[in-house]
């Protein structure tokens, strides 16, 4: 069921979103937190936490954090993230970044991964993260580059382009969504107030076992590729798919291949 949520992500449950972005999630988290660097906190915070593995990674890796939180609006990846651990530091909430539920400086360091981009009026969670986080305390996030930096996201939107106009527009909104161009996070984090501003890139890899494995999340509810392929119907998704499967091999037999993905990543400190 597609989500009715401000915010423009389709999120369905965390199986799905799981097989979206987990994957990717799960590999740009330590990178991500050693950038952000989270010395001398007691409590951190994740916004937009998904299923929760920006969270989960904070809390097995630093021990010396009392408290852990995660907070979505979609309820059934709130609910997926709570069933995933035991650990008391860790609790998940239903939240609207734009609205976060916490007293001003609760929080040591507020982060947000992969997220911003899908959150309307995105300054209004940036000052949200700053709000909550004490003085002198880091606010950091992660965006992806999905017009120059995402390969795998091209692989199939390049070839969405080539079928129909529909597919030319969708390739457009994705590749020109809000704080993927160079600068932009940093111009974000100055225009909130923070200072000590950073912004960089960090590029990881993603291993697929072969084009099934590479295509099954484009047949689920999470995501926006998802949702623009469950939208073609079958005749027009099976088109789209053999036009990606054909890019997906080259002209060689099916079986694993590497794909780079980079991701923004800025921080800033609360003054």
């Amino acid at each position: 069921m597609k989500s009715t949520s401000p915010w423009t992500f389709a999120a369905a449950d965390g199986d799905g979103y799981e097989l979206q972005m987990g994957r990717w999630s799960r590999r740009l988290a330590p990178l991500f937190v050693e950038f952000a660097c989270i010395s001398h906190a007691r409590r951190v915070l994740d916004v937009g936490c998904g299923t929760g593995n920006l969270a989960l990674f904070l809390a097995g890796q630093h021990p010396e954090l009392v408290g852990v939180h995660g907070v979505d609006l979609c309820a059934a990846y709130v609910e997926y993230a709570r069933r995933r651990s035991n650990d008391a530091r860790l609790t998940f909430l239903i939240g609207d970044a734009r609205e976060l539920p916490f007293a001003a400086e609760h929080f040591d360091h507020a982060f947000a991964m992969l997220a911003l981009q899908f959150v309307p009026r995105a300054e209004l969670a940036v000052q949200e993260m700053r709000r909550v986080t004490r003085r002198g305390g880091t606010v950091a996030a992660a965006t992806w580059d999905t017009r120059g930096g995402f390969v795998a996201l091209r692989l199939v939107l390049d070839a969405a382009a080539m079928l129909d106009e529909a597919g030319r527009r969708a390739r457009a909104a994705a590749c020109t969504r809000p704080l993927s161009r160079p600068g932009e996070l940093a111009h974000l984090w100055s225009d909130a107030g923070l200072v000590n501003v950073v912004q960089e890139s960090v590029t990881i890899r993603m291993e697929f076992d072969s084009f099934a494995d590479f295509w099954a999340p484009m047949g689920g509810k999470d995501g926006p590729v998802a949702e623009y392929v469950g939208g073609l119907g079958r005749e027009g998704a099976e088109r789209l798919r053999e036009a990606v499967r054909l890019a997906y091999l080259d002209g060689e037999s099916d079986g694993p291949r590497s794909y780079a993905a980079t991701a923004w990543i800025v921080k800033g400190t609360v003054p």
